[in-house]
């Protein structure tokens, strides 16, 4: 029985296929790999759930629409750890306390939006959305005359129509990579838990002026540190 072998050129084919369908799968592995983002309908910008995964910066981002009389306490220990970070004001809480405004900023800590009446961002439409955190934009910056560029929505409440609005206004969208749910638990230990377990470069740790977040603070701080991480600003740590 005679045999067929193919030709050169058959076989120059043949090889090139497969190394195509080889390329594709490879492809296709990777992107199953890839970490999930969220992007607008438009693909445009994203929200930032986390940093420079390569880094090692890490960031204690602060949530404040109440807990004013905490704060002090935690500008203290950060100032004794040399620790700058940032904390994202929502504008009425700025109206009721500008001066407290204004010690966050004179201790070199960044300042981002949080909306001006803490609302569910996810259910507004894109105008009310532009309206919200411009309403927080103008009262921080007739205040401090800083131009913010970070928003972090309240609750972490969004859709791409937030985005959108922010992305207007020259602004991103900040999410978190882990949640120390501080505002509901009251349990120091908990929080503390909550912040370091597994704690990477580009993290970006929530959290909330509460009493029992100003107990656990100083043990987060110090064992972030341990682990050769640096405590910087949200902008720092979401650098490429």
């Amino acid at each position: 029985m005679k045999i067929n072998k193919p030709s050169k050129t058959q076989t120059i084919i043949n090889i090139s296929t497969n190394i195509i369908l080889l390329g594709l799968v490879i492809i296709i592995s990777l992107f199953s790999f890839m970490p999930k983002t969220v992007t607008t309908a438009g693909g445009n910008k994203m929200a930032i759930y986390n940093g420079n995964k390569n880094s090692d910066k890490v960031s204690l981002m602060i949530n404040v629409s109440w807990g004013t009389e905490y704060i002090e306490q935690i500008l203290t220990i950060l100032k004794e750890y040399n620790i700058k970070t940032t904390f994202f004001v929502g504008g009425i809480w700025v109206e009721e306390n500008q001066a407290t405004l204004k010690n966050i900023i004179n201790n070199g800590h960044e300042i981002g939006n949080h909306g001006y009446l803490h609302k569910d961002h996810s259910k507004l439409d894109e105008s009310s959305n532009k309206q919200e955190i411009q309403a927080c934009q103008n009262i921080v910056k007739s205040t401090t005359g800083i131009e913010m560029t970070l928003f972090a929505p309240p609750s972490g409440a969004y859709s791409d129509l937030t985005i959108n609005a922010a992305e207007s206004l020259n602004m991103q969208t900040i999410m978190w990579t882990r949640d120390t749910i501080d505002w509901r638990d009251k349990n120091a230990e908990l929080i503390y838990n909550r912040a370091v377990k597994n704690v990477a470069g580009g993290d970006l740790i929530l959290m909330h002026p509460t009493e029992k977040t100003v107990e656990a603070l100083p043990k987060i701080i110090e064992t972030i540190l341990t682990k050769n991480l640096k405590i910087t600003t949200v902008s720092e740590t979401i650098k490429p």
